[in-house]
């Protein structure tokens, strides 16, 4: 009975301890944490977890722990805030994903992000086709910030007016360089289209090809390697 008290009585002082913490050093918006908040905020949780199951740890301790590594991040707060040069290292930088309508390869391949992941974030953002995009940002947080081209951008009511009551998605053809023949399929598309429509675009093989999507009634959106 004395054990269980003991635990509900730390449970409890850890769970304040952790609000208070999080509360003194700003990490409210859990969805605006970046990689190294990640990691502080798991292993705040494990030394809060481990401590309440060991039995020489007490509320003492649990303070110790949490307070300590509390103020570890507080002092990496204060370094990111006064020297600019420590933030890319432990906060991380924006990553310009589309630049000017153009896939930035190099970009998304130190990001570790592939043409999928890229997909459902834009989704997430409203853009259901690459091409539409003029500018996406990759930020700190794994987030991605949006900007349209000015074509793309939310319609007025005479414009809404006036487009199809059925839009139509765009369909991926070719990534990384290699045909996604269930697309084609599924679009009534073959591969001697495709080899037809590169052609018309000067490319003379998919595989230099680093992504392609086509809408119908549009002409076939390519971006080299």
């Amino acid at each position: 009975m004395d054990n269980a008290f003991s635990i509900l009585v730390e449970t409890f002082f850890g769970f304040f301890a952790l609000f208070l913490i999080t509360k003194f050093l700003g990490k409210t918006q859990i969805t605006q944490l970046t990689a190294f908040d990640f990691i502080a905020a798991l292993i705040l949780g494990e030394l809060v977890g481990n401590a309440l199951f060991d039995d020489k740890a007490g509320i003492l301790e649990i303070g110790y722990a949490v307070f300590l590594w509390g103020a570890l991040l507080y002092v990496t707060e204060i370094v990111t805030q006064k020297f600019k040069r420590s933030r890319s290292l432990l906060e991380g930088m924006p990553s310009i994903i589309i630049n000017k309508g153009h896939l930035q390869r190099e970009q998304m391949k130190s990001s570790k992000l592939d043409i999928n992941q890229l997909q459902h974030l834009l989704r997430a953002k409203g853009a259901f086709s690459i091409n539409e995009v003029a500018y996406a940002i990759l930020e700190t947080d794994g987030s991605i910030s949006v900007m349209k081209k000015s074509e793309a951008q939310t319609p007025t009511r005479k414009d809404m007016a006036l487009q199809p009551q059925n839009p139509i998605l765009a369909v991926t053809v070719i990534s990384d360089g290699e045909i996604l023949y269930d697309n084609l399929r599924e679009s009534n598309l073959d591969e001697q289209w495709l080899d037809a429509e590169l052609l018309k675009q000067g490319v003379k093989s998919t595989s230099d090809v680093f992504y392609a999507e086509w809408i119908e009634g549009q002409p076939l959106h390519i971006q080299p390697y």
